[in-house]
C-alpha cells in the first residue's frame, strides 16, 4: 500500500484512467466474484468471530492515503490480508450469534444490481422503475404474509423499504406525533407518552428521542416469566391510565413480534385493543420473526395486525436478502407523507403534481434512496414462497435440534420456551452444586462458557439478561448452516462446559 508523495506527475497516464471503463470493469468484476466464492468456500477455515485486538488496523495500514493508483490485485490481497482477520464472519455456517443476517446468491446479486445502476430514486421521476418495483415487491411481500388489504396498495394503505428498523420506527413515531400534535397544539408534545415493554428492541428509545419526546415520558412496561416476557395488557392499560391522571397524552405503542432477548412475542390483538380505547398508534415489531410467517403454520403469531396502525420486518434478517433491507407496511401513507415531506421546486415535476405517482422520499427520513426491491425481487423469484418456507423450516428444525440435546442433559435448563429458531440456555445451578437463589454464581459461571466458547473460534454466540438470569442465545439462521454444524456447536458446549464445571469444583 503506497501513502501520499511528491514525486508522482498529476500528468501520468495512470491519472487519466477512466473509472467506469467497461472491460476493466468487466475484468475486476469477475476477480471480485471470484474472490468472494473463494470466501464462501473456505469461510469454515476461519475463526467465527474476529480474534484481533481494538486498533489492530492502524497498526497495518498506512498513515495517509496513496497518491498512486493501485491494483485491484494488490488492493484484493490487502483485503485477504488486513481485512478478513477483522470481520466477524456473519455468513459463517457455525454463527449462532444475536439474530441472522442471511444471505444468498439471488441477494448478493440483487445488491449488485442495485449498486452497479446506482440510481438515486428519491422520487417516481427520477426513476420510475424503482418506485413502481418497490410498491409492487412489497404488495406481492405482503400478500405472502396475508396482510389485511388495508395494508396493501390495493386497499389505500402500502409498503415501502426502509434500511433498518430503527427508521421504520422514527417514521411511524413520527406521524403518529405529527397526527396527535395537530389535535392538541404543537406545544404540548411535553406531554405525549411512548409506551414498550422492557424487552422492546433500543430502536423504540432512540426514535422517541430523536422525535422529541420527553424521555420522562417513555414507558419500558415491566415483563415477567409468567407471561414468558410478553407485554401484558393488563399492564400497558394500568400504566397509560397513570400517565391520562397525570394529564399526559399516550401517544405510540409498539409491539413485538420475536424479542431480541427471548423471542418473546406479545399478544398482539389485546394489546391492540387496550391501545386503541385510548387513541393510540400502534406499532408491529416483528423485525427479526416477521419472516417466517410466510409459513402458515407460524402465521398465527401476527394475528390482531390487522388492528395496527403499521408493520415491520427485516428481510436482511431471516430473508435471505442483503443488508440493508427493513420492509415497512402503513395502513395511511399519508400519514407519512404529511410529516415527512418536503417539496422544493427542484423536484417538482408533472407526476408529482398530478398525484398520479408515488414518491418514497415522503415515506422516509432521508431525500436519497437506493434501489433496494431489486434484491427483494430477485429473492422472492429465484426461490419462490415454497422454498423460502423450506428454508425457514429447516432453520427451526434445526433449533429444535439443539434444545433436544440440551433437554436430554440434565446440566443444561432451557430458561425460556423456544418459540421461533433460537434456544436460549444456561449451564443450570444445580449442575453447579449450588441453590438456585445463588444467580450470582450462575451468572458468572455462564459469561465465562459463552467467553471461553467464543474465543476458541469454532462457534459464536451471544447473550441475554433476562429477570437476574444471565442465558446464553444459539440463534440458527445462517444460510449455510447444517444440521452437522449445530451437532458440532453442541461439542463445543459439552467441551467447554466440561472444562469449567471441572475447575469450578
Amino acid at each position: 500500500m503506497g501513502s501520499l508523495g511528491n514525486d508522482a506527475l498529476e500528468a501520468n497516464s495512470l491519472f487519466n484512467l477512466n473509472p467506469l471503463d467497461t472491460e476493466e470493469f468487466r475484468r475486476q468484476g469477475h476477480m471480485i466474484i471470484d474472490f468472494l466464492a473463494d470466501y464462501y468456500r473456505d469461510i469454515e477455515k476461519f475463526p467465527v468471530r474476529s480474534q484481533v485486538q481494538p486498533g489492530y488496523l492502524r497498526k497495518r495500514l498506512p498513515e495517509s492515503a496513496p497518491y498512486n493508483p493501485e491494483s485491484i490485485e494488490t488492493i484484493l490481497q490487502d483485503v485477504q490480508n488486513e481485512i478478513v482477520p477483522g470481520i466477524t464472519h456473519w455468513q459463517s455456517p457455525n454463527y449462532f450469534a444475536y439474530f441472522p443476517s442471511s444471505g444468498s446468491i439471488a441477494g448478493f446479486l440483487g445488491e449488485m444490481l442495485s449498486t452497479g445502476f446506482n440510481v438515486v430514486g428519491f422520487n417516481w421521476m427520477s426513476s420510475p422503475a424503482a418506485t413502481e418495483l418497490e410498491s409492487i415487491v412489497m404488495d406481492w411481500f405482503g400478500k405472502m404474509l396475508k396482510l389485511p388489504n388495508s395494508f396493501l396498495f390495493s386497499g389505500n394503505g402500502g409498503g415501502v423499504l426502509q434500511g433498518t428498523t430503527c427508521e421504520a420506527i422514527l417514521c411511524t413515531l413520527t406521524a403518529s406525533r405529527d397526527q396527535m400534535l395537530n389535535k392538541i397544539g404543537r406545544d404540548n408534545i411535553g406531554k405525549l407518552v411512548v409506551y414498550g415493554s422492557d424487552q422492546s428492541h433500543c430502536a423504540l428509545q432512540k426514535a422517541a428521542q430523536i422525535a422529541g419526546i420527553n424521555p420522562k415520558n417513555f414507558r419500558a412496561v415491566a415483563t415477567n416469566k409468567f407471561t414468558e416476557f410478553g407485554l401484558s395488557p393488563v399492564a400497558l392499560e394500568a400504566a397509560i391510565q397513570t400517565d391520562l391522571e397525570a394529564g399526559l397524552v399516550p401517544l405510540f405503542l409498539c409491539a413485538t413480534v420475536g424479542t431480541t432477548s427471548t423471542t418473546a412475542v406479545d399478544p398482539i390483538s389485546p394489546l391492540c385493543d387496550v391501545a386503541k380505547e385510548y387513541g393510540i398508534w400502534v406499532h408491529l415489531d416483528a423485525a427479526y420473526a416477521g419472516s417466517t410467517c410466510i409459513c402458515p403454520e407460524f402465521r398465527h403469531f401476527i394475528d390482531g395486525v390487522e388492528k395496527a396502525d403499521s408493520f415491520s420486518l427485516n428481510a436482511h434478517k431471516w430473508f435471505f436478502t442483503t443488508l440493508d433491507c427493513c420492509c415497512l407496511w402503513v395502513k395511511d401513507p399519508s400519514a407519512l407523507v404529511k410529516a415527512l415531506s418536503t417539496n422544493p421546486e427542484y423536484l417538482r415535476n408533472k407526476a408529482t403534481e398530478a398525484r398520479q405517482v408515488i414518491d418514497y422520499k415522503d415515506w422516509q427520513i432521508a431525500l436519497s434512496r437506493r434501489f433496494r426491491s431489486l434484491k427483494l425481487w430477485m429473492v422472492i423469484r429465484s426461490y419462490g414462497v415454497a422454498n423460502l418456507r423450506n428454508y425457514l423450516r429447516r432453520h427451526v428444525k434445526m433449533a429444535k435440534q439443539f434444545e433436544g440435546l440440551l433437554v436430554a442433559d440434565n446440566r443444561f435448563e432451557v430458561v425460556v420456551p423456544r418459540t421461533f429458531a433460537m434456544v436460549c440456555f444456561r449451564v443450570a445451578p444445580s449442575a453447579m452444586g449450588i441453590t438456585f437463589n445463588d444467580e450470582t454464581n450462575a451468572n458468572e459461571l455462564n459469561a465465562k462458557l459463552l467467553e471461553s466458547m467464543n474465543v476458541s473460534g469454532k462457534v459464536h454466540m451471544t447473550h441475554a439478561v433476562v429477570g437476574g438470569v444471565y442465558m446464553i442465545r444459539f440463534a440458527v439462521g445462517a444460510t449455510l448452516t447444517e444440521e452437522r454444524h449445530v451437532s458440532a456447536a453442541w461439542k463445543v458446549v459439552q467441551e467447554h462446559t466440561n472444562t469449567i464445571l471441572n475447575s469450578y469444583q
